[in-house]
């Protein structure tokens, strides 16, 4: 089991800076505006040959009983319940305040080891607040600066001393146990990314997935604000599951924070290898839908429609096939893809989502043998040949896939900067009809095959 640590104290002290420092990479969300983390977010930490599980929480506030401060809060004693130790950290140049006095207690009182940082130490202005962290009685106060990498050297002295030392079993390992097999790359985690707009449902449905409140949720629209990653086996199919903010069109983000939100969901869907987008019931298929799902197309992502808030439409015959009518009509160059009616809140379709979402997985890594592939070619071309330019015919040789993830082919012909776009998309319909590969993107990479007389043509030139 890996040794787990949360990192805590109030809003603004640099918490989701000193855990970007730890993992690596930028992962949670670093602005001056306070209280910027909401949900807790984990990731794995490697300082010097430590190893461990780190959690960045929101800032310890207190606010009335069901406001989002509290439900915050309520985030942030679950991490701390699920962690082996603490990381309290304090403003050094700011010295204490009556609200870290208060969750020193807090701290405390959760029983557990306490490793006290005074993060903005660099220079010599952190000394007085640093000297006035003696009074919380957690310890020697251990100085660092998370956004310069001052102190780590002593992060790590304290660290050592409350982490269980490394047993000879765990450091041993033979040369088979890094040998992946194909059956273990099929078993790897599906990355798949929530989207949509703000307010879709996407929080609540992991929520169901997941059978706890992990996220938060909210009538507000923007509650989440980091595209947080959750884990979870399905019926014995793992998942990464990534929880994103709700993408709204460009002309109305104005706040620096709500354009870092959008950059990180953007940075989730990436990542990702199946991406569904959420749309609210009441206002689906509405233009920023149809944005988003071109830019999943367009990253090459597998794409999977759920219509949330399903339990409060009236139910009648023909409206799931209208779904497929309208998804099909307003997003042809994914044609075909799934689209599940589902009730986040009440778990209605969670089922049918989750096997969807395995079939577009499966489809996105399809490989199409190449004789298969060349039958197809041949009467594809036979059945609409490629329209004359200036007067030339154009020639199209035969295909071959390159690769999967999504498929991609490459067509061999005579001239390529020549081939209509319009002959291109009838290729991708008629390649998606006959190998059956509904939803997915399809790239088609048009190349010209060499031409064994060129060299005869310039000599005789």
């Amino acid at each position: 089991m890996s040794f787990t640590i949360a990192i805590i104290g109030r809003p603004n002290v640099g918490k989701s800076t000193l855990f970007n420092r730890l993992v690596g990479q930028k992962l949670a969300l670093v602005d001056d505006e306070p209280g910027v983390t909401r949900d807790r977010r984990e990731g794995q930490a490697r300082l010097g040959d430590l190893d461990f599980t780190i959690i960045d929480t929101a800032g310890l506030d207190e606010g009335p009983r069901g406001s989002l401060t509290a439900r915050m809060q309520e985030q942030t004693e679950a991490a701390i319940a699920a962690a082996d130790a603490l990381m309290f950290v304090f403003d050094a140049r700011a010295g204490l305040t009556p609200t870290d006095r208060s969750f020193a207690d807090f701290a405390r009182r959760a029983n557990k080891p306490v490793v006290l940082v005074a993060n903005k130490s660099e220079g010599k202005h952190g000394e007085a607040g640093a000297m006035e962290s003696y009074a919380l009685g957690l310890g020697d106060p251990v100085g660092v600066s998370a956004e310069h990498g001052e102190g780590m050297s002593d992060l790590y002295e304290a660290l050592r001393g409350i982490m269980p030392e490394p047993t000879e079993e765990s450091e041993e390992f033979d040369d088979d146990d890094i040998i992946e097999s194909d059956e273990d790359i099929s078993q790897r985690p599906i990355r798949v990314a929530i989207v949509g707009r703000p307010n879709a449902g996407k929080s609540t449905l992991i929520n169901h997935l997941l059978g706890e409140e992990r996220l938060l949720t909210s009538p507000e629209a923007g509650t989440t604000r980091d595209s947080i990653s959750v884990e979870l086996n399905w019926h014995g199919r793992d998942f990464r599951i990534f929880d994103t903010a709700g993408l709204r069109r460009r002309s109305r983000i104005e706040e620096k924070l709500e354009k870092l939100s959008v950059a990180d969901t953007l940075r989730a869907v990436r990542f990702a290898e199946v991406v569904v987008l959420m749309m609210d019931s009441q206002n689906k298929f509405e233009e920023q839908d149809l944005r988003i799902a071109d830019l999943i197309e367009r990253e090459g992502r597998a794409l999977v429609i759920a219509v949330n808030k399903w339990d409060l439409m009236d139910r009648g015959a023909g409206r799931i096939a209208a779904l497929r009518t309208d998804a099909d009509h307003l997003l042809p160059q994914v044609k075909g893809m799934p689209i599940v009616a589902v009730s986040g809140l009440m778990g209605e379709g969670v089922d049918r989502l989750m096997t969807a979402i395995q079939d577009a997985y499966a489809v996105w890594n399809r490989r199409v043998p190449t004789a298969a592939l060349n039958r197809w070619f041949e009467q594809a071309v036979d059945a609409n040949p490629p329209p004359a330019v200036s007067g030339r015919r154009l020639k199209l040789n035969y295909a071959t896939q390159a690769k999967a993830r999504p498929p991609s082919f490459i067509v061999f012909c005579s001239r390529a900067d020549a081939v209509p776009e319009s002959y291109l998309r009838y290729l991708v319909n008629s390649l998606r009809g006959f190998f059956d590969l509904p939803g997915t993107p399809i790239r088609i990479t048009l190349r010209e095959k060499a031409n064994p007389f060129a060299h005869k043509r310039k000599r005789k030139s």
